[in-house]
């Protein structure tokens, strides 16, 4: 039994070293041949690979080609179909005759409806004052030069004061003057008195436009100050008019609040014409020009479509997005349109031409090639086309039809079907 055991061992201990012995040179022949590089072998595989590789690339490519042509070589030899009786009370078949239409270019780009620097108008107040009293509410129209808001500041008060001693002082030294002329004139008087009183006047002149000045830098208007000099009446309040006609959109003020120069009272919008700035790419940029036509349409009236021309192209191409602003000036129809809304637009290019057109509905496909069936006779002849730019549900045709043809704009895809058919069975018998 030990005898058997031991045995048994030995047999063991054998295969093991057998084993690991195999695993390390076959280790120490990877290494060699790393060390070598890929056998030849090895190497024309990989050429004959990537040869295949470049093969099928290359057969792929002529491939399609190839399908294509034979795809319209195929369409033109068919010949016309025609429906049976009972076919024909099924289809309901529906025709257009072929026309000129005008195509017009233009290059789509996405915008943003902007208030106009030039009709908008921030009114607000350069010295301390409080909000006496609001004159308008949010929504109202105004016109230019109607008021505002009313407000009460010191600086007024201390401005109508001065103002009021500059004319007081003025109006004494102007009869002095008078009286001094007079004088002077008769023989009555010093010519250095005369003199005087002329050099006080022209003082006081002075002095008093001085005054006047500083009413305008306050806010008065000439009316304004023509009424002060006339009241005499030292209040120290100031109404601020508007300077265009448009609508209250914002107040930010409330009567009793204390303002300074910083602080923006209420903003007027003449609404009736915004900008649209919208982003186009830099390839597009040579296409863009100012005064061009553009058609701008808006999510919230899909509808509605809103003229405009460009009246200002970018001058710095934006590096993330590299596109450059272009800003439209819109007609707001109905005062539709808000600033803030998001806008698409058209660019139109030039005035356009006219060119054959066909309903969009009257094209077929088949394997990526165009046709339209011609009806003749009672018969319907596909015929092949090529298509250009889409527009309003129609394609520009470029090839394959003349004014005055008769295309299947209804039941197409029956005779199709039908077409389709009739091949079937030709093949078939064939």
């Amino acid at each position: 039994m030990k005898k058997t055991a031991i045995f048994i061992i030995s047999v063991l201990v054998l295969f093991t070293s057998l084993f690991v012995s195999g695993c390390k040179q076959q280790v120490e022949n990877s290494k060699a041949m790393e060390q070598a590089g890929s056998s030849p072998k090895q190497d024309n595989r990989y050429q004959r690979h990537q040869q295949s590789g470049q093969d099928l690339e290359s057969k792929s490519g002529s491939d399609s080609l190839s399908v294509a042509g034979k795809t319209r070589d195929w369409l033109l030899r068919l010949t016309p179909i025609s429906l049976s009786e009972a076919e024909s009370q099924v289809v309901q078949i529906e025709t257009a005759r072929i026309g000129y239409l005008e195509f017009k270019p233009f290059l789509a780009a996405m915008g943003k409806v902007l208030a106009p620097h030039t009709r908008t108008s921030l009114i607000s107040y350069a010295f301390p004052a409080r909000v006496y009293q609001i004159r308008v509410n949010v929504g109202d129209w105004v016109k230019s030069s109607s008021p505002l808001v009313t407000l009460q500041s010191q600086e007024v008060g201390q401005a109508r004061a001065d103002f009021f001693k500059a004319l007081a002082d003025f109006e004494l030294t102007q009869a002095n003057y008078e009286r001094q002329k007079r004088l002077y004139e008769r023989g009555a008087g010093a010519q250095k008195d005369f003199l005087t009183a002329e050099a006080e006047r022209k003082i006081a002149r002075a002095n008093l436009e001085a005054m006047e000045k500083r009413l305008h830098l306050l806010g008065f208007s000439e009316e304004d100050i023509r009424q002060m000099a006339s009241t005499h009446q030292i209040n120290p309040v100031i109404t601020l008019y508007s300077p265009i006609s448009g609508k209250v959109i914002d107040i930010k003020v409330v009567p009793g609040e204390m303002i300074d120069q910083s602080k923006e009272i209420m903003t007027i919008l003449d609404p009736g014409v915004l900008w649209v700035d919208a982003e186009v790419f830099e390839k597009d940029i040579p296409k863009v020009k100012t005064g061009q036509r553009v058609e701008v349409s808006v999510e919230a009236f899909p509808d509605r479509v809103f003229q405009g021309k460009i009246s200002y192209i970018g001058d710095i191409l934006k590096d993330e997005t590299r596109t450059i602003t272009v800003r439209t000036e819109v007609m707001n129809e109905g005062l539709l349109l808000k600033p803030g809304m998001f806008a698409s637009i058209k660019i139109y290019l030039n005035d356009g031409e006219k060119t054959l057109a066909v309903p969009e509905g009257a094209v077929c496909d088949y394997l990526g090639e165009k046709f339209v069936f011609i009806a003749q006779q009672g018969k319907f002849e596909p015929r092949p086309i090529s298509l250009g730019n889409r527009l309003n549900g129609h394609y520009q045709v470029l090839k394959g039809l003349s004014e005055g043809d008769q295309v299947v704009t209804a039941g197409s895809f029956e005779l199709k079907s039908k077409l389709f058919e009739e091949e079937l069975k030709k093949s078939i018998h064939d």
